[in-house]
């Protein structure tokens, strides 16, 4: 894995937790409709789609929690993943370059 593809699911993580935030903030939102983000990766980088949720005609928003703050723990992690995957790349290439020096 390169440092671009960490990024670019830095990046789509980022989106995901952008859209959950949203949601969660619209929970007393009467007829709030939720969007949903689903990620995917293709031929090395990540990337984030995002689409509003089917709408049930209900009064009261439709935000559901119990999806909501499990998506921002997944999404939380794997941007701990990529970071410690970043640095742990930055440590071999400094290790790399001081033993060229």
């Amino acid at each position: 894995m390169n440092i671009s593809s960490n990024l670019s699911s830095i990046q789509a993580h980022q989106t995901m937790m952008n859209t959950n935030a949203n949601n969660i903030a619209n929970v007393n939102t009467s007829g709030f409709v939720p969007s949903d983000t689903r990620i995917s990766s293709n031929e090395g980088s990540v990337s984030a789609n995002t689409r509003k949720s089917d709408n049930t005609g209900s009064t009261t928003s439709q935000v559901n929690l119990a999806k909501e703050i499990p998506d921002q723990i997944i999404a939380q992690d794997a941007t701990e993943v990529n970071v410690t995957a970043i640095k742990t790349q930055d440590e071999m290439l400094g290790s790399l370059l001081d033993i060229k020096a």
